[in-house]
């Protein structure tokens, strides 16, 4: 009997080397100065810049979710890459957190080095929107697990706030303004009821749909909110921030929201996108659930006081987002929800 290899296994080590080489370039363009060592070694070095005085680190991890289900079907790997940045980076992002460093794990049965750099070099460019450096990561093949052409994602992102500058929810207060920024879409959440919306309706993926086509509106990337929003937190005080995935407007707002709180938002204030409304529609999805499970075209929330929300909306307009006044903080009654969309 010959004797058995690794290769034998369908663990093709020459790919990996080779996939190591592709991703250096895009993972170089993302190095902060505090990175001591980072791809290639058994362990990532990061030194904690000298401008934080009292730095609390927070840390966040995600993955793509059943998003990674449409990516296989309609070969589309280019953009998950920066979802799985922008869900780690975003979460953290709403404690006050600046990111300084992200760690992806890519797993598949057989490494396929087109289709796992394509991933890669979404990655690097999610952290170069978040300014965060691609410090490592691990790629595994294990031949057995995961059918021919599809892999899993996660992602695991550090960074870094000072101690007194915590965002936390406690100084928000009835009469309250609520910001929401605008999402790319349906980001990285629900899409285990989007698929079943599509297995329904049958689409032509690749037909027009408001400019786009319905597969690019449907895979279009998480948005990353980071370099915007710091840049709001140095500027004025922001009491309290939801990023706005798994549960919707319904259930993620809460979280930031003493008990005796209520936000009250007004869905005509917003504008939501035509795939929401293609959603609700194929889907027959009644409004609470379209509330509870998409983010309906606001991606992140941002509580201040009613005498910054001018200059709030200014700041965040001339960077790029689309931001509009969405409600309002109020006292709460025992029996009434935290969060209700009118």
């Amino acid at each position: 009997m010959n004797s058995l290899t690794y290769r034998d296994a369908g663990v093709d080590i020459d790919a990996g080397d080779s996939l190591v080489e592709r991703i250096k370039p895009f993972a170089r363009r993302t190095m902060r100065p505090e990175v001591m060592a980072g791809i290639g070694g058994f362990g990532a070095l990061f030194e904690i810049s000298g401008k934080f005085k009292e730095p609390v680190l927070v840390s966040g991890t995600d993955g793509v979710g059943t998003k990674l289900k449409l990516a296989f079907q309609l070969n589309r790997h280019d953009s998950v890459g920066i979802d799985l940045v922008a869900m780690s980076v975003n979460d953290i992002l709403v404690q006050g957190a600046e990111p300084l460093f992200f760690l992806d794990y890519f797993a598949c049965g057989r490494l396929d080095v087109e289709i796992a750099a394509s991933v890669i070099q979404g990655i690097a460019k999610g952290c170069e929107l978040a300014g965060c450096a691609l410090i490592g990561g691990e790629t595994a093949e294990m031949p057995g697990m995961y059918p021919d052409g599809e892999y899993d994602l996660a992602g695991f992102a550090v960074g870094a706030v000072e101690k007194s500058k915590i965002i936390d929810g406690r100084s928000i207060a009835p009469g309250d303004v609520v910001i929401g920024l605008a999402s790319s879409g349906a980001h990285s959440n629900g899409y285990s009821l989007v698929r079943k919306i599509l297995e329904r309706a049958q689409p032509d993926m690749n037909a027009d749909f408001d400019g786009r086509s319905l597969a690019e509106a449907v895979m279009a990337p998480t948005r990353i909110y980071v370099k915007p929003l710091l840049a709001l937190i140095e500027a004025l005080p922001v009491k309290g921030l939801a990023h706005i995935t798994g549960g919707g407007l319904l259930d993620n707002v809460p979280r930031i929201l003493g008990e005796s709180l209520l936000a009250t938002l007004d869905s005509s204030a917003w504008m939501r996108p035509k795939l929401f409304d293609w959603l609700q529609q194929e889907g027959q999805v009644a409004d609470a659930e379209m509330h509870r499970v998409f983010n309906c075209g606001i991606g992140m929330v941002v509580v201040v006081a009613p005498t910054h929300e001018a200059q709030a909306l200014q700041l965040l307009r001339a960077a790029g987002e689309t931001a509009w006044s969405i409600g309002r903080i109020s006292r709460r009654e025992p029996d009434q929800l935290q969060t209700i969309v009118i």
